[in-house]
């Protein structure tokens, strides 16, 4: 077997990070999250400030957005005004994901990776999810806030996540289970199981 991709699209406090770390150190590849926007600075020379201000979200009205022009996806040149628009800054993440892709084994979480690799044949394409429930309790573990703040950064994470999406894949709905090879809701088996069956999965497909 060849070099393989996992990407992970995951719901605000579903347990989808916690999944690719596992699956991480299970499998024995690395996982990208905030790291891809390391690897986009430094292939570009832009700060990396400005990768952090765009993760999953758009700047500015999210209509405003969707009715300019429509993402390119040729690289723009430092000197174009556009250079570090949210198109290009997108636009170059996309070519990091897919280098990582056609050279290593690895585990992407969010940035569309789905969308991005779909044409690519060693991907497998996840997509995780939980009860309302069990996401707010895990929020509230995790950072330490209250039900009702956990809701609200539920909701809003969620929300700009979606649209994100949107944007940058031509209108698909993030959360369309077409888009993966499955879903999981890790409220029925519990995250640890989940990862084992991503595991079975993997032997599946690529085996």
């Amino acid at each position: 077997m060849g070099n393989y991709v996992i990407t992970i699209a995951r719901g605000f406090g579903s347990g989808g990070k916690y999944i690719g770390k596992r699956l991480s150190e299970e499998l024995h590849i690395p996982c990208y999250e905030r790291q891809l926007l390391s690897l986009a600075s430094k292939q570009s020379g832009i700060d990396e400030s400005e990768f952090v201000e765009v993760d999953e979200k758009l700047r500015g009205s999210y209509l405003k957005n969707l009715l300019s022009k429509i993402p390119y996806s040729n690289l723009l040149e430092p000197q174009d005004k556009e250079f570090v628009s949210d198109i290009n800054l997108f636009n170059i993440q996309a070519e990091v994901i897919g280098e990582l892709a056609r050279t290593e084994s690895c585990i992407i979480i969010g940035k569309c990776a789905d969308y991005i690799l779909r044409e690519r044949r060693n991907v497998i394409s996840l997509y995780i999810e939980a009860e309302r429930e069990d996401c707010v309790r895990s929020i509230m573990e995790k950072m330490y806030v209250s039900e009702e703040r956990a809701n609200t950064l539920i909701r809003k994470t969620d929300k700009y996540r979606a649209n994100y999406y949107k944007y940058y894949t031509s209108g698909n709905d993030w959360r369309n289970p077409i888009n993966y090879d499955m879903t999981l809701n890790t409220s029925k088996i519990g995250r640890e199981r989940c990862v084992e069956v991503i595991k079975d999965y993997i032997k599946l497909k690529f085996q």
